[in-house]
């Protein structure tokens, strides 16, 4: 198939840090080519990939300062992609909403994966202004609050086979919190977990300006007493590592999480995941084999002391089993050719009509 990956401009594709949705794309991209498909990425300069590139920018907006208006590089985006539109069998927006307006109103089918979170009351006039755009949804439960949107699937992430795995180097003396420091991620939590637990806390995280105050105020006092280990914010060539040293990954969010990369970036690590009871955790950790599922800091407590209970292998084959970006790019590509074949139902009625 001919098709348009279009990602956002905020970071690189892949993210040299931080940076969920621009990792995913990345890694569906790259499987997307080694199926034998003709890809376009639609990124920054800086992304590296094996699909043709198509860049705006030449460099990711988190990283260049002089520019200070946000929103024209991403209008330069949709307008590239307009352009070529008609080059593409499918185009596949990463974007959330931005795209609906200008692309409904083209002839190639789109398609957009949902990456956040929808339970904001302003999307619901948004969706329901285009009830037939075709959406992805992360996980089963980011659907929740917006459940009349047109999904035509939930595609699970996934991350390529080989790129975090188990490293039996050392013993796992530490747990770990990895993402971003925000109160929903719940650093706060960990450290009160880690610290009843007796266990140091490894925390490689960033913190975005919006939360700086927050980290400040809450965060900072926390690492006071000691036990707590600020590593920064790390790229994949460092994470099997940090997390293949942990005796398990603390996810003690306060927020319906859509998807959670982090959980799946552990697991292939063959580490357990520890996690409260939100947003996709039930989706993605089988509890009791690759992590636990608990309602809160008590819950998460005790199940630090069950992990003797989990075998690590066991956790790797979990992720071998449901979260490869091979599975991903399958997924979507049963996606593409669904919309495409409707498309060119639509087409042919559209055109017997006019007869």
């Amino acid at each position: 198939m001919r098709i348009a990956q279009i990602a956002p401009l905020y970071e690189a594709v892949p993210p040299k840090l931080y940076g969920g949705t621009e990792r995913v794309v990345s890694f569906l991209t790259e499987e997307l080519v080694a199926l034998g498909h003709n890809v376009t990425l639609f990124a920054s300069g800086d992304s590296v990939t094996a699909a043709e590139l198509e860049s705006v920018i030449p460099r990711a907006l988190r990283l260049d300062p002089s520019i200070r208006d946000l929103l024209a590089p991403q209008m330069l985006l949709m307008e590239a992609v307009r352009r070529r539109a008609d080059e593409f069998d499918i185009l596949h927006f990463h974007l959330d909403y931005l795209p609906f307006s200008l692309f409904s109103r083209q002839q190639t089918p789109f398609v957009t994966t949902l990456h956040g979170r929808l339970d904001l009351p302003e999307l619901k006039p948004m969706f329901k202004a285009f009830p037939d755009v075709s959406v992805v949804s992360i996980s089963d439960s980011q659907r929740e609050p917006l459940p009349g949107a047109r999904y035509v699937g939930t595609v699970h992430h996934g991350l390529p086979a080989g790129l975090l795995l188990p490293q039996q180097r050392a013993k796992p003396d530490y747990l770990a919190f990895l993402g971003r420091i925000a109160p929903e991620k719940g650093p706060d939590s960990a450290i009160r977990i880690a610290r009843a637990c007796g266990i140091p806390l490894k925390i490689a995280a960033k913190v975005d300006r919006a939360d700086q105050s927050w980290f400040d105020a809450v965060i900072r006092p926390l690492l006071q007493d000691g036990g707590v280990e600020m590593v920064g914010e790390i790229s994949d060539d460092r994470k099997a590592a940090f997390l293949s040293g942990a005796v398990a990954l603390l996810m003690p969010i306060a927020w319906p999480e859509p998807f959670g990369l982090v959980m799946i970036e552990a697991m292939a690590c063959g580490t357990p995941v520890i996690a409260f009871n939100r947003g996709s955790v039930p989706e993605i950790i089988d509890d009791g084999v690759s992590g636990y599922i608990v309602e809160d800091e008590a819950g998460a407590i005790a199940a630090v002391s069950s992990l003797v209970r989990l075998s690590r292998n066991t956790v790797r084959a979990s992720f071998m089993a449901r979260f490869t970006a091979r599975r991903m790019a399958q997924d979507y590509l049963t996606i593409y050719r669904k919309l495409a074949r409707q498309h060119g139902a639509a087409d042919v009625a559209l055109a017997q009509a006019a007869d």
